[in-house]
Parts: C-alpha cells; structure tokens; sequence
C-alpha cells in the first residue's frame, strides 16, 4: 500500500435491514457495504469519528483492514448523507487494484473568480461544470481538479478543453462539447417605481368614475321624487 493511504479499521456486520442501521447510528457507528474484486458484496460498520477524518485525509486510496485482517486498498463509491445534519449514514467501498486504473468523479474548482476583471467590472460569472469524470491509478486520483480564471473579461466562455489535467489523470468528459464557465455582463435592475405609479393612477381614475356614477344615480334618484 502507498504512504499517502488512510488506514480505516471496520468490523463485518451480519444484521441488515433499517432497524439494525438505525441501532449503529445510534451507537455511533456508521453502516456499509463493500463492493468489487472477485468477492461478493460485505457488510460492516465503521465507528463515525474514524470514517469522518478518513475521508477529510488526502488521497483516494483507503486502507482498509476488516475484522482486524491484512489491509486491502479500497476507494470510496458513494457515501450518503442526512439530509438535515449533514453527517454520513451509510458509506459503499469499492475494492481496487493498484496496478489497475478505474473510473472516478472529481471536483472541478475555480479559482480567482473574485479577482476576474470582468466580476470586478459588475459582471456575473457561472461555474457550469462542477463535477469531471476521470480515469487514473487510484494513487493517482486528485482530491479535485483546480482551474483558474482570474483573467476572464464579461463576454467571456471557457470550455472544459482549457482546464489541464493532472499527470496521470485522463479526462472522459466531452471537452468539445462541455462548458465550464461563463461570465456575463450585469443584469439590468427592472425599475418597478412606474409601474407602480401607473397602477396607482389606473386605481384614482377608477375610483373617481366610481364616484361619478354614484353621484349620478343618486341625483337621479332625487330628481325622481321632487317630480312626484
């Protein structure tokens, strides 16, 4: 295993279903599966804390050792999260080959979008693509893939072809296609005010014919009856 791997310690679990999830959560484990390699899917529960600062820790690689057995090399497959707390509630592990590259999802980060002319000048800048699909040795994974744009002007569009990979990394995406920002020019204030005024206008002017006919029905009314 590499030195950059975080070693994670988890037990394999038997219990399945929401209760017995529930029951971990409670006791400050955290349930999940491990997927991939020549063995069939497992179960375990790692303790909350561990898996928390495992997957801050720099690099894609875990090191994952179960039941106290000799480590084996897995990445993170997808990790689910409570909608309201934000800490993780069930977390799938995949085995890999460090020989062996496979295909991952990283972060695309901009920098410098405060210091672009353009966003200085008023201009809105868009971040379009958030995320990139790779392939790379999982050694070779990047924690997220940075690009800066501190030089783009209002008007300007940058394409997934102008962001550079890291050495190692191969980039799946469409880069003929794919968009990854676009800084346009700033959006006009719609002034409501006359509207408003116009509205107001329109309501006066009702109200005074409103007005007008009642004062015609009753002068009517009154000429009626001196008649009789």
């Amino acid at each position: 295993m590499p030195d950059t791997a975080t070693k994670l310690d988890v037990r394999s679990r038997t219990a399945n279903g929401s209760r017995a999830a529930r029951r971990l959560r409670r006791s400050g484990r955290v349930p999940g599966v491990l997927y991939g390699g020549q063995d069939q899917a497992l179960g375990f529960d790692v303790d909350a804390r561990e898996l928390r600062v495992a997957l801050a820790s720099s690099g894609a690689v875990l090191d994952l050792s179960i039941d106290g057995a000799k480590p084996a090399p897995v990445v993170l497959k997808e990790a689910q999260r409570d909608p309201v707390r934000g800490h993780t509630i069930h977390v799938d592990l995949l085995r890999v080959r460090l020989d062996q590259a496979i295909h991952a999802t990283v972060p695309l980060e901009l920098t410098g979008t405060e210091d672009a002319p353009g966003v200085k000048e008023g201009g809105v800048l868009e971040q379009i693509t958030r995320e990139l699909n790779v392939e790379a040795l999982p050694t070779a994974i990047p924690e997220s893939i940075v690009h800066a744009v501190g030089e783009m002007q209002i008007g300007d569009t940058i394409g997934l072809a102008a962001v550079s990979m890291p050495e190692g990394v191969v980039l799946l995406d469409d880069v003929e296609e794919a968009i990854v920002a676009t800084l346009s020019p700033p959006r006009l204030q719609v002034e409501e005010e006359p509207e408003v005024e116009a509205e107001t206008e329109l309501v006066g002017e009702a109200a005074e014919a409103a007005e007008g006919a009642e004062g015609a029905e009753e002068a009517g009314g009154e000429v009626s009856s001196s008649e009789e």
